[in-house]
């Protein structure tokens, strides 16, 4: 028996050891900096970043001494899903619970978006109201903005086709307000003109007519394929269908002249309206102007169009590669097969 209690007290006795050497490998964690005489550190989080990738990161910067703690800490706080986006000026000698109130409640000195490819500008007006860098109705209106336009050069009565996809690091205004929304569209304009530079044949750019082809091809290959690859075949198939005057009869122009109303379903009635002047169904030629914001791939695919002689083509399922095809027949055949896949699927 007595035996047994010498046990018990010295495991309650290596219990209170234990928690004594966790309390204070806790407390040491949390009154001590990683370092004494401390310099700032640009820190940057992603969207949606999980929180040990975020705190592996800040490790690996010596931000914090112990990821795994840092972890711990922001669970117990209840802070771990709490992390705002964007570029954080942080210091080596602030403390954990620091790093982590910054990290959550702090300003970051500019703020992280995403402007994916394929949006319309009023998809890309939402994504950015909704990271709290302009309000839509601004952003609407700088973008239709004569004065915008013929500053930067862009021969439409919109800037569609030229807010450039790509992850922005801006400054975020305290109340959004119309110079906050030229600056940001301004921004992703200037984000255009510096990434198509390279892809200019000759290195000049092009006359506004020839600028207004290709702006207006590349968006159309861009909501026709998402397959880097397949962008130049897909360019090369409108460029044969124009020099034939065939009509384009691509569905993502009868689309785009829908507007923010179109529900998903594209029905036989839109295709036969000659009322919607993005309808390539019904007028000949490119529509008005571009659809969408397009990236690299699609100006490239625009201006240099693979040399081939198709006219037609379908996705072999939704979402994949295509079939291309020369005359009607075989295409008519790769539809029956597409509606085939299709249902199968289902």
């Amino acid at each position: 028996m007595k035996t047994l209690l010498r046990c018990l007290a010295l495991l309650f006795f290596l219990a209170l050891l234990a928690a004594g050497g966790a309390a204070y490998v806790g407390y040491t964690f949390l009154q001590t900096p990683p370092e004494t005489a401390g310099r700032e550190e640009l820190f940057d989080v992603p969207p949606g970043a999980r929180f040990a990738r975020v705190a592996e990161a800040l490790e690996a910067r010596g931000l914090v001494t112990d990821a795994r703690k840092f972890c711990w800490l922001a669970r117990y706080r209840k802070m771990d899903a709490r992390l705002q986006a964007g570029r954080f000026a942080l210091r080596t000698d602030w403390k954990p619970d620091q790093v982590l109130d910054w990290l959550v409640n702090g300003q970051p000195v500019l703020f992280r978006v995403t402007v994916p490819e394929g949006l319309t500008w009023w998809q890309t007006g939402r994504v950015l109201e909704e990271a709290g860098l302009v309000r839509f109705e601004d952003f609407r209106a700088v973008i239709m903005d004569k004065d915008f336009l013929r500053k930067y050069g862009i021969p439409f009565a919109t800037a569609e086709g030229f807010l450039m996809p790509d992850t922005y690091l801006l400054k975020k205004a305290d109340v959004p307000d119309m110079a906050q929304a030229r600056s940001v569209a301004g921004r992703l304009v200037d984000t255009f003109w510096r990434k198509a530079a390279p892809l200019w044949p000759d290195g000049k750019k092009p006359a506004s007519e020839e600028l207004r082809r290709l702006v207006i091809l590349a968006s159309i290959v861009e909501r026709e394929t998402a397959i880097d690859a397949e962008r130049p075949r897909v360019a090369g198939v409108y460029a044969n269908r124009l020099q034939r005057n065939m009509l384009l009869q691509a569905d993502p122009t009868v689309i785009y002249g829908l507007g923010p109303s179109f529900d998903g379903n594209l029905r036989r009635s839109h295709l036969d309206d000659p009322a919607n002047p993005y309808n390539t169904y019904q007028r000949p030629g490119l529509p008005p102007g571009p659809i969408c914001s397009f990236g690299v791939a699609a100006l490239a695919a625009a201006i240099t169009p693979e040399q081939h002689r198709y006219l037609y083509f379908v996705a072999k399922v939704d979402g994949g590669e295509h079939v291309f095809s020369t005359n009607l027949n075989d295409h008519n055949r790769a539809v029956r097969q597409y509606l085939r896949n299709r249902r199968n699927r289902r």
